[in-house]
């Protein structure tokens, strides 16, 4: 394990509880181990979503800078209703 920095944090009785739990399992050998692994999972999740977040931004971004002009509303809805018709009809 690389350089470890020790610190102090605070948890609800059941949190305790629940690690105290896991490490006499065998889930984990002891909680400090269970409680690095939450972190791991914690970065991974925040890293996960700011994919998701910069991959909505292009699409976004994409959609803005299409040169392509604009549907009006009354087009949008002559194209939905053309899928439904269509969908009902497979039916």
């Amino acid at each position: 394990m690389q350089h470890a920095e020790k610190i102090s944090i605070t948890v609800t009785p059941e949190m305790m509880r629940a690690l105290r739990a896991s490490v006499e399992a065998g889930e984990y050998a002891s909680t400090s181990e269970a409680i690095r692994d939450a972190l791991r999972i914690w970065d991974r999740e925040r890293r996960e979503h700011e994919e998701r977040i910069a991959a909505i931004r292009s699409r976004i971004r994409k959609s803005l800078d299409d040169p392509r002009p604009d549907l009006s509303s009354a087009k949008v809805d002559s194209k939905l209703e053309h899928i439904f018709t269509s969908a009902k009809k497979r039916k």
